[in-house]
């Protein structure tokens, strides 16, 4: 029988049925089933997963920090003069203190002691270098004293106008106690070492400390 032309033919799939969305709806992405997940490192910037840590408190090395005394004063006075030159007595008459002087310098020198590093005064009679520099004027002589480049006599009277060298060395060679009254001047003149030649009572009365 010869199928009639107005009536469609319908092929039946072999699956069954086909079922069409509805109008206005599109057919869900498929998601793959969630299985189980390993802990992945997270990226530079982006915490990973499970709760922020928190900020780690600053490190502290013994305990709380607690306030410090200042130390200002040392825990016990100290008596006395803090720092001064060690002081040197050399007992001689004065007719035989600079020469006692003399032998002084020598053995300083010969223990590798600098020239520059020496001062000598006398209190009477100037040494003979002195005298003889002096003659060419003071100008001249007190060049020699600011170079530093040798042993320096000088009387004791002009003891102000000399620097401070390491070593100063006193020849009590005569004059009258104004001469001696300049050798609490001539302690503060040697930085490491004083030594007086000559009467040991008229050094220590000029000193006015047992030496």
């Amino acid at each position: 029988m010869p199928l009639i032309p107005e009536e469609p033919q319908i092929h039946e799939s072999a699956q069954g049925p086909r079922v069409t969305p509805a109008a206005g709806r599109t057919a869900p992405t498929p998601r793959p089933v969630p299985g189980p997940r390993t802990a992945a490192a997270p990226r530079p910037g982006h915490p990973g997963p499970g709760p922020a840590r928190p900020t780690p408190p600053a490190q502290r090395t013994h305990g709380a920090a607690q306030p410090q005394a200042p130390v200002s004063e040392p825990a016990e006075p100290v008596s006395g003069p803090v720092s001064g030159p060690q002081i040197q007595l050399i007992p001689a008459p004065a007719d035989g203190a600079l020469d006692a002087a003399g032998e002084a310098v020598d053995l300083l020198l010969d223990t590798g002691r600098a020239p520059g590093d020496i001062l000598v005064l006398t209190t009477g009679e100037p040494h003979p270098w002195a005298a003889h520099e002096l003659s060419f004027g003071e100008a001249s002589y007190w060049a020699q004293h600011d170079a530093r480049d040798d042993v320096f006599y000088a009387s004791a009277a002009s003891v102000a106008r000399a620097s401070a060298r390491p070593v100063v060395i006193v020849a009590v060679n005569g004059g009258d106690d104004a001469a001696l009254a300049s050798l609490p001047l001539a302690r503060e003149r040697a930085g490491a070492l004083l030594i007086v030649c000559g009467d040991p009572q008229r050094i220590d009365s000029a000193l006015g400390s047992g030496v």
